[in-house]
């Protein structure tokens, strides 16, 4: 796509628009309901399919496919990003209330860091095409992580703090409680961070490793910039909601990796039939028609492979505790 620097500053100015809606409306702190959340989760997504059907009417279907296949992709990869959401919400003990408030300027700093990546991402692909090669064995190894942790069933109980978050709190100091919506406080004549920003800097920080795949991933999936991160800002966006509205829902998804897997290695395959064949080598390319379908396909089956499961295992445990009540 041709994209003029007029449609760049209309487009970051309307995200920038839909987000200052959103804090507005819930600029209150409150408890979250399954109501209210599925309501804004239902927003999101209308509005990620509108602006994809926007592209389909305006650029064609190729760069439509493109989105919505980025979009179904980064928003199927945030989900993973919940568990650890939850594990950092509980680690810094954060009350109900401000948890969408955390989570909100979490996913903004996130976003902003995605996009710093992304602008990184295609300068390199614009100047170096043999970068194909890497992005794909690293979503291949990246795959084949997923698939050994989720065998192995090593899932991290506990969220630990980044290096740049410990040197943070070193720099400033922090509250030994939280003090409303407050960022900072001043104690003892020092300006001091207060829990509610350091809880921030964690979810957004953290979301940067998960950007290490997500973003080779989608540039599997399109090499326009204008695709790629319009597809993570509408993924992310709608992912504070997604957290109150399947949180109860997480730990039912036990196959999610396995799915994970197998997309992010379809993409790693993409990726190095596409170096291939830009290298003058007569290979096959995977259509986005097909990527499509591969990817909506994978996480349908993933999702009821994996409901099935959690009830399997959830009447066991029943009969389990009806046996040792007899």
């Amino acid at each position: 796509m041709d994209v003029s620097l007029t449609l760049w500053v209309l487009t970051i100015a309307g995200l920038c628009a839909l987000i200052a809606a959103d804090f507005f409306i819930g600029r209150k702190p409150h408890d979250v309901s399954v109501k209210e959340a599925g309501a804004w989760t239902v927003v999101w997504i209308v509005l990620a399919a509108l602006f994809g059907l926007g592209l389909l009417f305006f650029a064609g279907g190729q760069p439509a496919g493109e989105f919505f296949a980025g979009y179904i992709t980064e928003k199927s990869l945030s989900v993973d990003n919940l568990f650890v959401f939850v594990l950092i919400m509980a680690k810094f003990a954060v009350p109900s209330q401000y948890q969408q408030r955390v989570l909100l300027f979490g996913v903004l700093i996130a976003l902003v860091l995605r996009a710093i990546f992304i602008a990184a991402g295609a300068a390199i692909i614009a100047s170096f095409a043999w970068v194909f090669y890497i992005f794909g064995a690293f979503l291949i190894w990246t795959a084949w992580k997923l698939i050994q942790e989720a065998r192995a069933e090593e899932h991290d109980e506990e969220f630990e703090e980044n290096r740049l978050l410990k040197a943070a709190e070193r720099r400033f100091g922090v509250a030994d409680r939280y003090h409303g919506t407050k960022l900072f406080i001043q104690q003892n004549g020092k300006r001091i961070m207060t829990p509610m920003l350091v809880v921030m800097l964690a979810i957004g920080t953290t979301d940067v490793l998960f950007a290490l795949d997500s973003i080779p991933a989608i540039f599997g999936l399109t090499q326009d910039p204008y695709i790629v991160f319009t597809a993570n800002a509408f993924a992310l966006m709608g992912l504070r909601q997604l957290y109150f509205l399947i949180g109860g829902l997480l730990r039912k998804l036990v196959h999610l990796s396995y799915g994970l897997s197998i997309i992010l290695g379809f993409i790693g395959v993409k990726l190095v039939l596409h170096a291939l064949h830009e290298s003058g080598v007569h290979v096959p390319e995977i259509s986005i028609p097909f990527s499509l379908g591969f990817i909506v396909v994978v996480l349908a089956v993933t999702t009821v492979t994996s409901l099935m499961a959690s009830k399997k295992q959830a009447a066991a445990e029943k009969r389990d505790e009806e046996h040792i009540d007899a």
